[in-house]
């Protein structure tokens, strides 16, 4: 079984720690979902689906740095394949007390803890950014 989201998590991680410019991650509407989340909040500049041969596709992600330190200090997948972590929209954690972002699946598609909170919405937790 592979993990796809977990994946994609990592290659972010490691492209900040590396200071890379630029990170390639495997291509989903979850991944996308995530990419589309990290660019409204200000973790990333920006992200593009590209496509690397006929039918194959990948997410190439811009990532942003301030006086020449990342924007994004941590990023940790909460659910995984095998502990699915579910919550209401009363019980979705704050990170660093407010300063971070959880992101989530819920019935009307991938949003972060905010506007979950917002529409009353829960779901499955993916992640939690700061």
């Amino acid at each position: 079984m592979k993990d796809t989201i977990s994946d994609f998590v990592t290659v972010i991680r490691n492209a900040y720690r590396a200071s890379h410019a630029e990170c390639v991650g495997s291509f989903s509407n979850v991944n996308e979902g995530i990419a589309k989340i990290l660019k409204a909040e200000g973790y990333i500049l920006d992200y593009q689906r590209v496509e690397v041969r006929k039918g194959i596709h990948c997410l190439k992600l811009t990532l942003k740095y301030v006086d020449d330190k990342p924007a994004l200090t941590g990023i940790d997948r909460i659910s995984t394949p095998g502990a699915h972590s579910y919550c209401s929209y009363q019980e979705i954690p704050k990170v660093l007390n407010g300063l971070g972002i959880t992101i989530l699946t819920t019935s009307k598609g991938i949003l972060n803890d905010r506007q979950a909170r917002k529409q009353k919405l829960g779901g499955e937790l993916i992640c939690k950014v700061w």
